[in-house]
C-alpha cells in the first residue's frame, strides 16, 4: 500500500495501529516462552559398580587338573589302575581345564573395560546435569532479560521525545535563519543574473571571433595545401607504398589522428601500461626497430630498460611528440627505412596495432624484409585487434578510419611463418571483462541449463573472448 500522500491523521492512526500490533504479537511471544521454560528432568542414577568379588577365586581354581599329572609308568597294580582311570577321565578333565582357563581369561580382560565403562557413564550423567542445569539458567536470564526490553524501551522514548522537542527548537530557530538568508540570496541572484548578461554579451562577441579564427585557419591550410602540391619536396614520398589518400595522411591533418588515439586507444600511462609486458621478450636485445611509434610508449619503456631502440611513425606530429621527449623517431614507412638498412641490422622488431592499417600486399613486403634485417634468434612482435572477436571488431576496428584489413589470428601467424620466421605463436590479450560477458544460468533445470549454458559459452567465444592478440615470433 501506497502511505506517501496519507494524511497525517490517518498516517498518526495507522502507526498507532501497527505499533500495538506489534505490541501484542510481542506479549504473546513472550507468553508463549514463559510457558516454554524448561524444568529439570530426573536424571538416571549412575549404574553400581562391576562385581569382581569372585574374579580372584576363581583366578586360583581354574586348573582343575593342576597337581593330578599323568600316571607315572610302573607295572604295580596301583599304576595300572591309575593309568587306566587317567585315560578314561583325563581327556574330559583337560578340556573342562582349557574352558575354564578361556574363561577365566576373558573375565579377567573384561573386568578393566567395565570398571572405564561405569565410571564414564557416571561422569556423563554427572555432566548432563550441569548442562541442563546451566541451560535452565540461561533460560531464565532470558526471559527476565525480555521482560526488561518494554520497560527500557518506554523509557527511551521518553528521552527521544524531550530530544524532539530540543529538534523543534533548533528547526525553528533554523528556518528563520534560512529565511533571513534566503531574502540575501534573492538580491544576490539578481545581481548574478545581471553579470551573466553581460557575460553572455561577451561570449556572443568571441563565437563571432572565434568563428573568424577558424575561417581564417582553414583558408590558411588550403592555401599550405596548393603550395605543396605545386612545389612537392625532393626526394623519396614518405608513404613509399602507403597512399596518400588514407585519412590523416597529410602533415596538416596529422594532428587530428593525434586526438583521435588520446580519446579512443587511451591515454599514455594506459598504453604504457599494457605494452610493459612486452619487455621480457626484448630483455637482452639491442637496436630494436618500433613500427608504427605513434606517441612513443613502448619506447619510453624500452629506454627506461636500457635498451637501444628507435621509432618509425608516418605521423607528423606523432613524430615530434616522441622527438620533443628525447627518442629517436623517423617520419617514415616501414618498407623504406627497412629498405635502407642491412642485413642483420637490428635487434628486434615491434609493432602495436599497425598491421591492420597496412594493405595485405605491403604487410608481405614488411615481413620478408624484416625477417631479412633482424639478426639470428631476435624476436618480432606483432600486436593488433581480434576480428574474431565480434566486440574487437565492431567496436574497436571499425571505429578506426584509418583501419584497412582485419587479421584473423591464424592468418598472421601464418604470414610470419611463411615469410621464413623459424617460430611464431599467438598470444591473446586484453580479455573482455566478465561482468561484460553473456552470464550463465543456475541448473535448476540441469538438461535445459546445460544446453543454454553450452550456448552461452559459444557466444562468448565469439562475442566476448579477447579484443587484442600478438604474434611473438623468432628470427
Amino acid at each position: 500500500m501506497n502511505h506517501e500522500h496519507q494524511p497525517l491523521d490517518a498516517t498518526l492512526l495507522r502507526l498507532k495501529r501497527e505499533r500495538d500490533e506489534a505490541d501484542r504479537k510481542y506479549n504473546d511471544a513472550l507468553t508463549a516462552l514463559d510457558r516454554a521454560l524448561m524444568r529439570e528432568p530426573e536424571f538416571p542414577h549412575p549404574p553400581p559398580a562391576y562385581d569382581e568379588h569372585q574374579i580372584t577365586p576363581l583366578n586360583g581354581a581354574w586348573d582343575i587338573v593342576a597337581g593330578w599329572g599323568a600316571p607315572g609308568a610302573g607295572g604295580g597294580l596301583k599304576a595300572r589302575l591309575a593309568a587306566f582311570i587317567w585315560r578314561i577321565a583325563g581327556p574330559p578333565l583337560q578340556k573342562q581345564a582349557a574352558f575354564n582357563s578361556l574363561l577365566v581369561d576373558h573375565l579377567n580382560r573384561n573386568a578393566a573395560a567395565h570398571r572405564e565403562a561405569q565410571k564414564a557413564i557416571a561422569s556423563i550423567v554427572a555432566l548432563l546435569r550441569d548442562q541442563v542445569a546451566d541451560l535452565l539458567g540461561f533460560h531464565s536470564r532470558l526471559l527476565m532479560f525480555l521482560q526488561q526490553i518494554t520497560l527500557y524501551v518506554d523509557t527511551t522514548g521518553r528521552r527521544s521525545e524531550g530530544q524532539a522537542l530540543v529538534v523543534n527548537a533548533a528547526v525553528n530557530a533554523l528556518a528563520e535563519d534560512l529565511a533571513k538568508r534566503w531574502e540575501s540570496m534573492i538580491a544576490r541572484e539578481q545581481r548574478y543574473e545581471a553579470r551573466v548578461a553581460g557575460i553572455a554579451s561577451t561570449h556572443e562577441e568571441l563565437r563571432a571571433l572565434i568563428g573568424i579564427s577558424q575561417q581564417a585557419a582553414m583558408t590558411a591550410k588550403r592555401e599550405l595545401e596548393r603550395l605543396a602540391a605545386t612545389n612537392p619536396p625532393a626526394g623519396p614520398s614518405l608513404s613509399s607504398g602507403v597512399p596518400q589518400t588514407s585519412a590523416f595522411a597529410p602533415a596538416l591533418d596529422a594532428y587530428k589522428y593525434v586526438g583521435f588515439e588520446n580519446q579512443f586507444r587511451g591515454s599514455q600511462e594506459t598504453i604504457r601500461a599494457r605494452l610493459e609486458s612486452y619487455l621480457p621478450y626484448f630483455a637482452n636485445a639491442s637496436d630494436v626497430l618500433d613500427v608504427g611509434c605513434g606517441r612513443g610508449e613502448f619506447l619510453d619503456l624500452l629506454q627506461s630498460r636500457g635498451v637501444t631502440a628507435r621509432g618509425l611513425d608516418l605521423n607528423h606530429e606523432m613524430v615530434e611528440l616522441c622527438r620533443a621527449r628525447g627518442l629517436a623517431v623517423e617520419e617514415s614507412d616501414a618498407v623504406s627505412y627497412l629498405e635502407r638498412l642491412p642485413d642483420a641490422a637490428l635487434g628486434g622488431l615491434f609493432a602495436a596495432q599497425v598491421v591492420e592499417h597496412l594493405q595485405p600486399a605491403y604487410l608481405l613486403r614488411v615481413l620478408e624484409l624484416a625477417y631479412h634485417k633482424l639478426r639470428p634468434g631476435a624476436p618480432i612482435v606483432l600486436e593488433t585487434l581480434n576480428p574474431a572477436c565480434w566486440t574487437a571488431f565492431f567496436d574497436s576496428f571499425i571505429r578506426d578510419i584509418t583501419h584497412v584489413w582485419p587479421l584473423h589470428p591464424e592468418t598472421l601467424r601464418y604470414l610470419v611463418l611463411a615469410s621464413g620466421f623459424s617460430s611464431a605463436r599467438i598470444e591473446f590479450r586484453s580479455p573482455v571483462p566478465p561482468q561484460d560477458r553473456l552470464q550463465m544460468v543456475a541448473a535448476q533445470d540441469a538438461d535445459h541449463a546445460d544446453v543454454f549454458n553450452a550456448n552461452v559459452e559459444k557466444l562468448n567465444a565469439r562475442l566476448f573472448s579477447f579484443l587484442d592478440y600478438a604474434i611473438v615470433g623468432g628470427r
